[in-house]
């Protein structure tokens, strides 16, 4: 173990909690609001195309975006998790072994999906939700993101390895650059050069590819885990810790995706414009939960590292001061978005049907937004320590088990507005969920001797 990492090791498990989790969780906050904020990028641009379908075609893609994601969050996580524990445990060679399996792993399943989406790209952008008019639009978005799936998975696991090793910084300056350049390409391709819609998807994965080259370069600094070829494990016990660590998050993100596909094509009946108006608040809820997820995040390698230490005090410790910071900052955010709902919606699409829909359902997930402060907290913590089984319900519960099946039975009834409240009433049921789950893992930690 060399210096750094040794003085690393010191940090996360001397140094005061509340602290330590908001200097690790500020380079997180920071990548988290500026994913969230080129995610709506694409959105915000190919909205002055004033063409309602091509607003729609962003967000119906936007559910294969979510599956690269679940991809590379699964590996991300899967990995990173055992890293944090191993560093821990002061377990060096494990952790490395386990860096470029996760990395690797990402980079062949994106090459697969590349390839697969491809080979069925117009039955694949139905199966997403398009509609005839969408469909041109979609197959142009789509058939350029595809591209780019390889290196925008592996790219998710290296900033997560980044962070579960307390090295957020170095995955802010690789997000970010990528960010910047995204939203400067944008306008450039759509408009300057004239390729539509194109535009907006050749300016993403570019910017990713970017991201991606300087994330690597960050695995190189300060101590981090460098990622060799050489070191990928091809054994059951690593690929069964990934799916340990990383199932909730391959859950979370693939039935997100699954629940974009659900709510396209209720929405359908009711025209391009509800498509759009709910393409639009999905993205809008992500950026308001970005920040409050970053700061999470930077709790993550805070439980790992102590959970590895068996240093239980300080892993509640950690969750408490999560829960209580990011309820007040979610009750700020909710209430301004339920006041300004038109404005914010007009931003992105000033189309009279577009923000009459999507002021409705904006406001019905201000309301509930809060909540999400003690299930997503609940949600990181119980994945970090490797409870997988309650960590996999609750990452489902919100867009799947319950969501899905809410938004056909809503909309049966109560049609449009039926759709607009189906979040809202999952996240109330989420709650109801997580909140004896999460008490009883704390309870379980007073009965381990402390470290």
């Amino acid at each position: 173990m060399d210096e750094k990492q040794e003085q690393k090791f010191h940090q996360m498990t001397e140094e005061p909690v509340g602290h330590l989790i908001c200097r690790l969780a500020l380079p997180c906050i920071i990548s988290m609001l500026v994913t969230a904020f080129y995610n709506m990028a694409d959105t915000f641009f190919v909205g002055m195309l004033n063409s309602n379908s091509a607003t729609g075609a962003v967000g119906v893609v936007f559910s294969l975006m979510a599956v690269t994601q679940a991809i590379g969050f699964f590996f991300g996580h899967g990995s990173g998790n055992f890293i944090s524990r191993e560093l821990g445990k002061h377990n060096f060679e494990e952790a490395s072994n386990m860096a470029a399996t996760g990395f690797f792993s990402a980079l062949a399943t994106g090459l697969l999906i590349c390839i697969l989406g491809q080979i069925f790209l117009t039955p694949l952008a139905y199966l997403l939700g398009s509609t005839d008019t969408i469909l041109p639009y979609a197959k142009a978005y789509m058939r350029v993101i595809l591209i780019g799936t390889p290196w925008m998975a592996a790219s998710l696991v290296l900033n997560n390895q980044l962070r579960f090793q307390g090295s957020a910084v170095y995955g802010m300056v690789g997000i970010t650059s990528g960010a910047v350049l995204n939203i400067g390409l944008d306008p450039l391709l759509i408009f300057v050069f004239d390729m539509g819609i194109a535009g907006a998807a050749w300016a993403t994965i570019i910017s990713q590819f970017v991201s991606f080259l300087l994330l690597l370069i960050g695995c190189t600094r300060g101590g981090n885990l460098h990622i060799h070829i050489s070191r990928v494990q091809m054994k059951w016990y690593y690929f069964s810790m990934i799916i340990k660590g990383g199932l909730p998050s391959l859950a979370r993100q693939g039935l997100a995706s699954v629940a974009t596909i659900c709510l396209n094509q209720a929405a359908g009946p009711f025209g391009d414009a509800a498509i759009a108006a709910m393409g639009v608040v999905q993205r809008i809820m992500m950026f308001g939960a970005s920040a409050m997820i970053g700061f999470g995040q930077g709790f993550q390698p805070v439980c790992g590292f102590n959970y590895g230490a068996q240093l239980y005090r300080r892993v509640k410790q950690g969750f408490w001061f999560c829960v209580k910071t990011s309820a007040g900052f979610l009750l700020i955010i909710a209430s301004a978005g339920f006041l300004f709902a038109p404005q914010i919606i007009a931003l992105f699409r000033n189309d009279p049907d577009v923000i009459a829909y999507g002021a409705a359902a904006l406001r019905f997930q201000c309301i509930t937004f809060v909540f999400q402060s003690w299930v997503v907290m609940s949600n990181m913590m119980l994945q970090t320590i490797g409870r997988t089984v309650p960590a996999t319900f609750l990452a489902m519960a919100r867009q799947g088990i319950f969501f899905i099946p809410l938004v056909w039975i809503l909309s049966s009834a109560f049609g449009m507005p039926g759709i607009q409240m189906t979040q809202a009433v999952s996240d109330v049921l989420t709650l109801v969920c997580a909140i004896p789950i999460q008490l009883k893992v704390l309870g379980d930690l007073d009965k381990i001797p402390h470290g």
